[in-house]
């Protein structure tokens, strides 16, 4: 029996690097599928498993014990969730105020995401050499929101590589996954940050201003530097799976602090009076882009809150 990290991941093959450098192509022992969280993929990258070799091919048999993971909606039909890493030390999401647009809902459910996992987030402003006056003022202004709450904001240019010293500076000797939506420049940055990984970029589709899918599974690199990324396949949504109601305030740190303060300790902040988040929210004390996110992901249906 060997153990080894899962550095890459095709849905029915995980390639597996042991300690000693040695690479794998395993597959997965049938049982996995039914145990655990309801995910279409029970092994992730990140994930540290136990293999062994029998007379057709290698097989994982073991999984060892998560520090966490993320997830988001299959992209099948069914209501399951995939889980895009484990055991990640900190996430970057990439974000850019035009081509393509990244809306304040899809930064907040990805942040959400991560709070109910236990992952550290950053937020990588990408494309700023391409960015107009009026860009460049919402940048500042989606920067600010972030800032006063805590998460630590990069403006770059993956493609002028402009910044990105201190991106390489912060990924040293960390798990980091980088996530955002297909068109962001996530695969220009990991090949200007690694040299010679060659990942293939897509162009934008100027009808829609979307990305086109150039990952479709996650895969783990290596760093030179020492630390790895995880590259994701390119996504254009998160659904609330398997956070409750109740729990949903607690995912956003400034609407959890003020809460402390409100008349009903079980107060959701819609409709309670003596509710101190939304006066916060009329005080401007918290953004109103990230309440109406919040009341966004409380009010949704059991159907839509698992929509792409």
């Amino acid at each position: 029996m060997k153990e080894g990290l899962v550095i890459k991941s095709t849905g029915s093959w995980y390639t597996v690097k042991t300690a000693e450098g040695e690479i794998h192509n395993c597959r997965i022992k049938g049982k996995f599928r039914m145990e655990g969280i309801r995910t279409t993929n029970p092994i992730a990258v990140g994930d540290m498993v136990d293999f062994e070799s029998n007379k057709d091919a290698e097989v994982i048999v073991g999984i060892h014990d998560r520090k966490n993971y993320i997830i988001r909606k299959s992209s099948n039909l069914s209501k399951r969730s995939q889980i895009i890493a484990s055991n990640v030390d900190q996430a970057f999401l990439i974000v850019t105020v035009n081509y393509p647009l990244t809306t304040t809902t899809f930064i907040d459910r990805f942040l959400t995401a991560a709070e109910a996992y236990r992952i550290p987030v950053r937020l990588i402003f990408n494309k700023i050499d391409r960015y107009r006056p009026n860009d460049m003022v919402r940048l500042s202004e989606l920067k600010n929101t972030y800032e006063k709450i805590g998460y630590k904001c990069f403006e770059i240019s993956a493609k002028k590589e402009i910044h990105l010293d201190v991106i390489k500076e912060t990924l040293k000797g960390k798990i980091n996954l980088l996530s955002g939506h297909s068109g962001v420049g996530k695969s220009t940055l990991i090949n200007a940050i690694q040299p010679g990984l060659d990942l293939k970029t897509g162009e934008i589709s100027e009808s829609h201003a979307q990305g086109k899918h150039t990952t479709t599974f996650s895969e783990m690199f290596e760093l030179d530097f020492s630390g790895y990324i995880i590259d994701t396949p390119g996504i254009r949504g998160f659904g609330t799976i398997d956070m409750e109601k109740e729990e949903m305030s607690h995912f956003f740190p400034e609407i959890f602090k003020i809460s402390k303060n409100c008349q009903f300790h079980n107060c959701s902040h819609i409709h309670e009076p003596g509710c101190a988040v939304k006066a916060a929210v009329e005080e401007g004390e918290i953004s109103l882009s990230r309440y109406e996110s919040y009341l966004g992901m409380i009010l949704e249906d059991e159907d839509n809150k698992y929509r792409i």
